[in-house]
């Protein structure tokens, strides 16, 4: 079967996820999507996928509400600790896109202990998307490649699809072949957008903490089974492949 190189997932659900199973709040949501996330990374690591990136934290989830948001930050800081000794077992090597700047002084500190931690791990790459829109990601490379030009770094002749690539927060990691989305929704929701432009698009109804290896199976699945042509006829493809 033919496996992704690079899946890039939306963890979508916590929040419903709790309030069917009658919390309260939806930070226990939260806290049990850690552990999905944990058996994904897992799963990613055995089946030799090279990097997965997930949406853990959107720019517009900062205007969720304050005790929500604290909630998150106190998770994100417990957990990054705790999974230390999974990621250095299965060799999963931890980074972060987004305005990591925008994060709490204490999460900053752990997240970059726990990247220098495991940057010698080769295995898998796990990439937090955290405090991160796609918009503001291609908006921030766009300013980076004008100020070269104004400086006389660059020509404007100089800025092709290559160039822009590696002005983004991506730069060090091939383009998602695979984006998954839990919870049924059907969007993209400012994730990846340049990056996805060619990916498959896997849209599933489990909700994020009860998603399961059986469930990345079956997406993988669906994923194989699809024809990849970027661009190309079917009659190319197979051409190329005889």
């Amino acid at each position: 079967m033919s496996l992704p190189t690079h899946i890039a997932i939306i963890m979508d659900g916590n929040g419903r996820w709790a309030k069917q199973q009658g919390f309260r709040t939806r930070i226990r949501g939260h806290e049990v999507g850690v552990e999905a996330l944990r058996r994904t990374a897992q799963s990613c690591a055995e089946l030799g996928i090279k990097y997965l990136t997930v949406y853990a934290f959107s720019e517009e989830n900062w205007a969720r509400p304050k005790a929500e948001v604290d909630a998150l930050m106190r998770i994100l800081v417990s957990s990054l600790s705790k999974e230390m000794p999974t990621l250095m077992k299965h060799g999963i090597q931890l980074q972060a896109i987004g305005r990591i700047d925008l994060l709490p002084e204490s999460a900053q500190r752990e997240l970059k202990e726990v990247q220098n931690a495991t940057a010698g791990n080769s295995t898998l790459v796990l990439t937090l998307a955290l405090s991160y829109g796609s918009r503001q990601e291609i908006l921030l490379a766009t300013k980076t490649l004008a100020r070269e030009v104004q400086l006389g770094q660059r020509s404007i002749d100089s800025i092709d699809e290559t160039a822009f690539g590696q002005a983004l927060y991506t730069h060090a990691m091939p383009d998602p072949d695979l984006v998954i989305r839990t919870s049924g929704e059907q969007r993209i929701s400012n994730y990846l957008l340049w990056q996805i432009s060619y990916a498959e698009l896997i849209f599933m109804p489990v909700l994020w903490p009860d998603f399961s290896k059986e469930h990345l199976d079956d997406a993988l699945a669906q994923y194989a089974a699809r024809e990849r042509r970027v661009g190309k006829t079917s009659e190319q493809l197979n051409e190329k492949s005889t």
